[in-house]
């Protein structure tokens, strides 16, 4: 089958490539002639652990091209995939969805044969009732469908969870169009993975849901964590004998600096705007919003303690800067607001992240940046380690110790211990949710 995609950021890329893999012909289509120019020489402008390699893979065997020309990605092409942006609108916490109208517009004014126009972004419920007035309207003689189909894809194990999916999401109106959909998805149902067909309001508000479902149980677990700085308890046995309920589940149930990324942050807000709209307050999605920057407070006020309370004349290293390891994304990250507040407030920082770098040198001016967590460490008076990646989870701490003007460590994904610390010769250790120290 021809699938064209529109749209080459992760989501489209990443579900472009993979269906290439199952063995469709996929022609990419983006606007952004670097992109375009990048892909043709098999560079990949995302960081996805082991994309690089299937996108060569499949454009080898002649099954994967990219191009700026609609007209010829579309032509002979049984569905067409959206997977433009869907930022958060400036004002009322809304998904915009210009671009997705934009390019239903162009699907209705290129296409010529029945199509299946396949929304992947992620948007509010009602959108693809619009986009199917939107291409009727432009192409009133055109034959089509119109599909819903939310990607669940984790930064960082995104082709895994493609090819080995928890379930696959299709909104539709008719047989016709989930036979089509069937057929793109065939090397799933073959391995009988779950596919969920479904109408489109449910598929669309499947998405959200979860979505914020997720975001919540990161947000209730940060606030467990306050609890338990307060009464003494470690938020990593509470967790732990949390997610042993089968009910419950142990993942995202890790205390950190709050969530950010790439969909929940623009997720759960669209969510709460959508509820607004129909008078069903989403309280509880609000809630988690609200408190999810109160987090990301909490941590600066953790940084200022461990400083003596003031950030002036102090040098911190900041070990880690993306939303997550395992990715390059600092959309919405909690470096965005404790870095700042640093620099704010007179320090001097020093960062290191394995990926970060090219996006943090224009999100986080007033920083230095070093390739070796050791380099970053030399004379500082405090290494704040914020995203977990594997190269932070076995550092030499003796050694960042001795390099450190004065040895103190905010470990806000609770990699290690008081104990670990104590050991190295730190004079001071703070973690979430579990007691620190101070000689």
């Amino acid at each position: 089958m021809k699938i064209a995609m529109i749209g080459t950021g992760y989501v489209g890329l990443v579900s472009g490539v993979c269906f290439s893999d199952f063995g469709h012909e996929v022609v990419c289509v983006d606007k952004d002639l670097r992109k375009i120019e990048m892909l043709e020489r098999g560079e990949v402008p995302i960081y996805e652990p082991g994309l690089d390699a299937l996108m060569a893979k499949n454009v080898e065997a002649g099954r994967l091209t990219f191009t700026l020309d609609l007209a010829a990605a579309i032509d002979g092409a049984q569905a067409v995939f959206i997977a433009v942006g869907t930022p958060t609108r400036r004002g009322d916490g809304h998904a915009d969805l210009t671009y997705v109208m934009a390019a239903a517009e162009e699907i209705a004014r290129t296409a010529k044969d029945y199509v299946v126009i396949v929304t992947k972004s992620t948007v509010p419920v009602g959108t693809n009732r619009q986009v199917k007035q939107v291409v009727a309207k432009a192409n009133p003689g055109l034959e089509f469908d119109v599909a819903s189909n939310p990607e669940f894809l984790r930064e960082g194990a995104a082709i895994e969870d493609f090819m080995k999916p928890d379930r696959v999401v299709v909104g539709v109106q008719n047989d016709r169009a989930a036979a089509v959909m069937e057929d793109i998805y065939r090397p799933l149902y073959l391995r009988d993975f779950p596919i969920i067909t479904t109408d489109l309001e449910s598929a669309e508000m499947i998405k959200y849901a979860a979505n914020a479902f997720l975001a919540t149980k990161i947000t209730f677990i940060n606030e467990i964590a306050a609890l338990c700085e307060k009464v003494g308890a470690d938020v990593k046995q509470v967790s732990k004998g949390m997610g042993m309920d089968n009910r419950i589940g142990n993942k995202f149930l890790h205390a950190g600096p709050g969530y950010g990324g790439s969909c929940f942050p623009k997720d759960t807000k669209a969510l709460a705007r959508i509820g607004q709209e129909h008078a069903a307050p989403m309280q509880i999605t609000e809630a988690v919003i609200k408190v999810n920057e109160e987090v990301k407070r909490r941590m600066i006020d953790k940084l200022l303690d461990l400083c003596g309370g003031s950030f002036n004349g102090k040098t911190v290293a900041v070990l880690g800067v993306t939303f997550k390891p395992n990715t390059d994304d600092m959309r919405d990250a909690p470096a965005l607001t404790i870095v700042p507040a640093l620099v704010g407030g007179g320090a001097k920082v020093r960062a290191c992240d394995p990926q970060g770098q090219h996006e943090g040198e224009a999100l986080l001016p007033g920083v230095n940046w070093v390739e070796d967590p050791y380099k970053a460490a030399q004379n500082a008076d405090l290494l704040v380690i914020l995203t977990e990646w594997n190269e932070f989870r076995a550092l030499d701490l003796k050694k960042l110790a001795k390099k450190m003007a004065a040895p103190r460590m905010a470990d806000l994904r609770n990699i290690y211990s008081v104990k670990d610390a104590k050991r190295a010769g730190f004079d001071a250790y703070e973690s979430i949710g579990r007691a620190g120290f101070e000689a």
